[in-house]
């Protein structure tokens, strides 16, 4: 899920067990405000948290936050869209606007030249 290219510009995962959130956000290229923030909104994202609600991530924490970087800022997901591609669910695949659009006016352009030809 990681793009390949995007995985060479960030630095390697030291082999620690637990992380703190300035750690993160350097081995991520994301802020700390934005770390807090997807914890709302990935369910999936939960950092082991000890004194004074201090937050620790785990490897696989920043493997994912990786994986929800990736699809929101390289692959131009929404959070929501994110969510449910990290999820696992099943995301339906919509109709593109321009798609939509052009056959709402060729519909309407076939309705206009035969109301022409009735005239």
């Amino acid at each position: 899920m990681l793009e390949p290219s995007n995985n060479d510009e960030l630095p390697p995962i030291p082999p620690k067990r637990y992380f703190t959130i300035g750690e993160v956000g350097e081995l991520c290229a994301v802020k700390p405000h934005v770390l807090r923030y997807w914890e709302q909104e990935f369910p999936q994202l939960k950092p082991v948290k000890r004194r004074g609600n201090r937050r620790y991530y785990q490897r696989q924490d920043v493997v994912l936050i990786r994986q929800i970087k990736s699809l929101l800022y390289d692959q131009g997901f929404t959070i929501g869209g994110a969510r449910q591609r990290m999820s696992g669910a099943s995301v339906v695949e919509e109709t593109p606007k321009a798609t939509l659009d052009s056959k709402v006016f060729t519909d309407l352009i076939k309705d206009l030249e035969e109301v022409i030809a009735q005239l």
